[in-house]
């Protein structure tokens, strides 16, 4: 419960077709009990993963997403039919599509589009661009259609030749009525006074539903008639037998498809019966061994209870099935730190210094042009360059740095973390499109994971305020791999971070995978505090470094690599790593500012890292930045 006392925090999705729902719960007598607040299904379900609402009127396939949740029996947004509001749009067969741009608010949206997509279509579907809902209705033509949900669906209606209502194709395929949104929380979230609550609000806002229809018409312009009809016919508001049997359908083919975690369909007051049954750890590890996906609950479970041997097994099985040759990669590459100036004062970091400190600098090119020597020398084929957000260097000091690069050096450019993609943007009054654009002309070749730390923005808030928000960091990487980019993805915990934020972390990075494929590999390690950080150490050390690294390979599916971070744990937990689910021992060391700025200095060549690779029973292989083989494995 929130620090309002009895105060019920709850969110709802803002859309015309909840209203009815919620109706009266932000007037008394509710409102002495309840704090109601809406937003977008993708947000309302965020607050609950995060714990900041107690229940949402949310997406269902969040809440398999987030694991071991309740419904409040009775309340549902479905359908038994056409819906009218998820559909499908394009100029021509929806068969025939290739692209489908997205509107990402809801998952169960996503899901269930490409269920029924892979359905009609004898397992094709289109490949899936992420898109606000009005750019991904202007994107429609040729072989891209749009996935249109909501209140902007109802203002298309008509508009495009080709339509896939959702809602009657899966009754077609089916003869199921589909679940698209309900009340859900954690166990416990709901007592029997609050369910009446909710029920209360659905009975007055069913008496409502014209009233509610004509206002949004009044707002919006659309047809009256058009909008009583979709509330009376279209949705419908129970959550019964025949709706639990139609929401478990979804859930079974969604995980038999691995788009979703296993789900059981669980109501609050079945807790007041007979307790919940809870699979084993080794059911949950034999499970993840095999490629299944696991809630966000079941991994913060092994995150919390499995075994160290046990969570080592298990990841390294899932290692072992994604890479059976055996082979561990490395890559010959520098980390360049073009400048220590900085304006976002991470509590973290010990490395930056403000503009005009007397510490502060910027590489010249002759500073550049010795250590980029040096990589070509030892055979290397990238720089991975980083810095600072500097105000001063305007995003032509980047394309002339990048052209001279390419020109005199060929190495592979992975530059520039979100954060500093963003601050580029705002110096120039450029959205992350153009930047990127601007920047893989002048020789970008890949985006690197820097400035994740923890994608929670209650944690990022503490370490790091004037850093960007968790979206923002997600939607560089969006727009960097739809545009052709790959980029890596990392997580540094071990500053304010719970387990529950992690493993929330893990899922972002998931989900978002699960839409562009984007991500090449992953890495983590623990916070490095030793010296001129402004944050005192949370959880951290070795043991807790391999479960947690362990996790993220079982819980990361869809990502094809995880890399063992021997730079900030040494070399010889770096080998143990490799039989933790790492298949990756990153990069050789020349240098290393940032960690090396709070007291972690380990160094590796090359040859020592072949050794450290074959000492631990694999086979070794350089790479580059897309995991390509560069030399045969030996």
């Amino acid at each position: 419960m929130s620090e309002l006392g009895e105060m019920l925090r709850v969110a709802a999705v803002g859309y015309l077709n909840a209203r009815p729902l919620y109706e009266g719960l932000d007037r008394s007598p509710a409102s002495s009990r309840v704090l109601l607040e809406c937003a977008s299904p993708r947000e309302v379900a965020r607050r609950v993963a995060e714990d900041e609402a107690d229940i949402a009127l949310m997406p269902v396939a969040a809440a398999a997403t987030i694991g071991d949740l309740r419904l409040a029996r009775g309340c549902a947004i479905g359908a038994r039919g056409a819906v009218r509001s998820v559909v499908v749009v394009a100029d021509r067969p929806i068969e025939t599509l290739d692209e489908l741009a997205v509107d990402l608010s809801s998952r169960t949206s996503v899901i269930l589009a490409r269920l029924v997509l892979r359905a009609r279509n004898r397992g094709r579907e289109p490949r899936l661009i992420g898109a606000e809902p009005h750019d991904a209705i202007a994107s429609v033509g040729g072989a891209r259609g749009a996935l249109v949900i909501g209140d902007p669906a109802l203002e298309i209606e008509g508009r495009f030749a080709h339509a896939l209502d959702l809602g009657l194709a899966w009754w077609e395929l089916t003869r199921l009525p589909f679940v698209f949104a309900a009340w859900c929380g954690r166990a416990g979230a709901l007592s029997v006074d609050d369910e009446r609550l909710l029920e209360a609000a659905k009975r007055e806002g069913l008496d409502r539903r014209e009233a509610i229809a004509d206002a949004h018409a009044e707002q919006t312009g659309l047809p009256p008639a058009s909008l009583r009809a979709y509330l009376r016919e279209a949705i419908r508001y129970d959550l019964g037998d025949e709706e639990r049997r139609g929401l478990q359908r979804f859930y079974d083919e969604a995980a038999h498809a691995g788009l979703l975690p296993r789900t059981t369909v669980r109501f609050f007051d079945d807790d007041r019966r007979a307790a919940a049954p809870t699979p084993a750890l080794d059911t949950l590890l034999g499970r993840a061994a095999e490629g299944e996906r696991l809630s966000a609950a079941e991994g913060e479970r092994l995150l919390a209870q499995g075994s160290l041997f046990e969570l080592g097994l298990a990841a390294d099985a899932v290692r072992r099935r994604k890479h059976p040759n055996g082979v561990v990669t490395y890559i010959v590459d520098r980390n360049v730190n073009y400048t220590n100036v900085c304006t976002t004062s991470c509590r973290f970091c010990a490395f930056y210094r403000p503009l005009g400190h007397p510490e502060s600098w910027v590489l010249s090119r002759g500073e550049l042009a010795k250590k980029l020597q040096e990589v070509v020398d030892a055979g290397g084929v990238q720089i991975l360059l980083q810095g600072g957000l500097h105000p001063e260097l305007r995003i032509e000091w980047y394309e002339e740095l990048f052209r001279w690069i390419k020109s005199e050096y060929k190495l592979g450019l992975h530059a520039l973390s979100p954060e500093e993609i963003l601050h580029i943007g705002n110096l120039e009054a450029l959205d992350t499109r153009a930047v990127l654009e601007r920047l893989r002309a002048a020789g970008l070749d890949s985006v690197p994971g820097g400035g994740a730390e923890i994608l929670v923005d209650r944690v990022r808030r503490k370490i790091a305020k004037a850093k960007c928000t968790s979206e923002q960091w997600l939607g560089v990487m969006r727009v960097a791999h739809q545009m052709g980019l790959r980029s890596s993805a990392t997580m540094m915990y071990g500053t304010v971070d719970t387990p529950r934020d992690r493993v929330a972390h893990l899922v972002k990075i998931r989900d978002l995978q699960d839409e562009t494929s984007g991500f090449t590999a992953f890495f983590c390690w623990d916070f490095q505090h030793e010296r001129g950080t402004k944050i005192e150490a949370g959880d951290h050390g070795t043991v807790l470094y391999l479960r947690q690294q362990a996790v993220a390979r079982i819980m990361l599916d869809n990502v094809p690599h995880v890399g063992a971070s021997w730079v900030t744990q040494g070399p010889e937990v770096g080998q143990v790593a490799l039989r933790f689910g790492a298949d990756d021992f990153g990069s050789v060391m020349f240098e290393e500012n940032v960690v090396s700025s709070a007291g972690t200095t380990f160094c590796m060549n090359a040859e020592g890292m072949e050794q450290r690779i074959r000492a631990a029973g694999f086979k070794a292989a350089r790479r580059n930045v897309r995991y390509d083989w560069l030399t045969s494995p030996s």
